[in-house]
């Protein structure tokens, strides 16, 4: 979802117009969110599970395997758990972007848990409806709830996810680290600041054919605004104080919505833990803190791979759905001129609007270094 903002936002000050659904129950918000104060989490689990069932526009014959892929859901470990991790989802996707690194950790000993914000799950017109305090109220209680379970409690959170559980965390001192990948700290979009007035003009920012299935391919005009809103609350909270406990944060220098470097300055002035790590995906930028970051080429001619994109980082090679061989691609990637490949091993993949003559460049899915992820997760969280 993100990695189009920039250009839909910059488009909608020139032409707002496009932006038109048609007439469908599928661009007309739901009526009221789910609940998500449950005293159990097996009973938010169950709930939100009939909420999206009743209430999703479906895409595929596949019902089932779709509330799948959008419903929170848990991970226990064979062992009595000691260790428990919350995570938040991106803008637009869902809680299933975390199931290869819930997977991992669960197998680690960790209660792994992955919510679904309101407005998420069921169709992009759900955006429509929650607010801010709505996501922050959300990340609070399941984040108490799992304190009361176990001894140490992290939070992970992917894009606007990330934003979330840093600003909780900056005020919860028994939060004990965070891991954060492609973190919305620092858009790239000037024009954000203009998304609270573009949602009181126009419903929508894009409207699209919705053929992914734990990602919603429109924005409503308040998601976008929604986002510039945590962009807002964590800067302001990152100013305040250095954040002291233990961070992982991963970033791709062609993230094609974000600002890579003032992330990365963000890391080595705010997040001062020496147990802290960036994981730097592209070329060697200038200037690091080089004890705690890690640069590894996101250049790999023999995968056929040009640049990272802002998601690819949370998804094993071997992920059914957008792994190497996964089911799905995504071929739109900002190259409308381009034609198709007719044989898709001749397909490159990249960022987002990657674009190199001579080559079709759909959006890069999966992470090569995934296992070099999950040991940088152990190494940040190992006990001091």
């Amino acid at each position: 979802m993100l990695p189009r903002l920039c250009l839909l936002i910059s488009g909608l000050l020139l032409m707002a117009s496009c932006a038109v659904p048609p007439d469908s129950p599928r661009f007309e918000p739901s009526t009221g969110l789910p609940p998500f104060e449950q005293d159990s989490f097996a009973d938010y689990v169950r709930e939100n599970r009939a909420w999206i069932s009743k209430r999703r526009a479906f895409i595929s014959d596949d019902h089932d395997l779709e509330v799948d892929m959008n419903a929170p859901f848990e991970m226990r470990p064979k062992t009595t758990p000691r260790r428990g991790i919350l995570f938040v989802h991106g803008l637009g996707s869902s809680p299933w972007y975390f199931i290869d690194i819930a997977n991992a950790m669960a197998k680690d000993g960790w209660i792994v848990r992955s919510i679904l914000l309101p407005g998420h799950g069921t169709k992009s017109a759900d955006l429509m409806l929650p607010d801010l305090e709505d996501w922050e109220k959300t990340v609070a209680h399941h984040a108490k709830l799992l304190k009361s379970e176990v001894d140490e409690v992290w939070l992970g959170g992917f894009s606007t996810g990330g934003n979330l559980i840093t600003s909780y965390a900056t005020h919860d001192p028994d939060v004990n680290g965070l891991l954060l990948f492609s973190p919305g700290f620092y858009p790239s979009n000037g024009y954000l600041f203009l998304t609270p007035v573009i949602s009181y003009l126009w419903d929508w920012v894009d409207i699209d054919t919705e053929d992914n299935i734990p990602n919603y391919q429109s924005l409503p005009s308040h998601g976008a605004s929604l986002y510039y809103q945590t962009v807002g609350r964590v800067q302001d909270d990152l100013t305040r104080a250095d954040f002291n406990r233990p961070v992982l944060i991963t970033m791709s220098q062609h993230d094609s919505v974000l600002d890579p470097t003032a992330t990365l300055e963000a890391f080595q002035s705010r997040f001062t833990n020496p147990r802290s790590r960036f994981v730097w995906y592209g070329e060697t930028p200038p200037n690091l803190d080089a004890p705690r970051v890690t640069v590894l080429s996101s250049n790999l001619l023999d995968d056929r791979i040009s640049t990272f994109s802002h998601m690819n980082v949370l998804f094993a090679p071997d992920n059914p759905y957008y792994g190497r061989r996964g089911s799905h691609i995504i071929f739109e990637n900002g190259q409308e001129d381009i034609p198709l490949p007719e044989d898709s091993e001749t397909l490159w993949f990249g960022a987002w609007g990657q674009i190199t003559p001579g080559k079709y460049h759909a959006r890069l899915t999966w992470n090569p270094y995934f296992n070099n992820l999950l040991a940088d997760i152990r190494t940040v969280t190992s006990q001091p």
